[in-house]
């Protein structure tokens, strides 16, 4: 089923809406104090979007209902959230194929995420199911997977 949400390029009147999202998931679940232990704040993720990177909020019901994150300079998914009770809709693959779309189109043939090792997490089962391969081990639990975005 098409995902009926609105999808938009997320700006700084975006940032505390993405840090709501991300803290609310039930899996991955990381706290603000968490984030920033990794260094991942409100001024960093500004500085982020300034540097290039892109990111994307999708609108369900006027509830941002999660976002996307990519990073051209690595031909990464930075990040790919959906807020608990909007699962299932498609918005996740959505957000997945704006981010992989935009990671083409700048030049990435192959672009890669990490997400947790377990392989009863949703997220890596969603990942294989879009076309992510295994890439081996990533350090803390986490596994790097990688798609092929261009013909070889």
């Amino acid at each position: 089923m098409p995902v009926q949400a609105e999808i938009r390029p997320a700006g700084a009147e975006d940032v505390a809406v993405l840090f709501d999202i991300r803290t609310g998931v039930r899996e991955n679940h990381l706290s603000r104090e968490q984030l920033a232990a990794r260094d991942i704040t409100p001024v960093t993720v500004l500085a982020r979007m300034q540097d290039g990177q892109a990111a994307w909020v999708a609108w369900l019901d006027g509830t941002a209902a999660g976002f996307g994150w990519a990073d051209p300079h690595t031909c990464s998914v930075w990040a790919l959230f959906v807020r608990p009770g909007f699962e299932g809709r498609g918005i996740g693959r959505a957000l997945l194929a704006r981010a992989e779309t935009f990671l083409a189109d700048r030049g990435c043939a192959e672009a890669w995420l990490t997400t947790g090792a377990d392989p009863a997490l949703r997220a890596r089962g969603f990942y294989r199911r879009m076309g992510w391969q295994d890439g081996g081990a990533s350090g803390e639990g986490e596994v790097r997977l990688l798609k092929r975005l261009r013909p070889a």
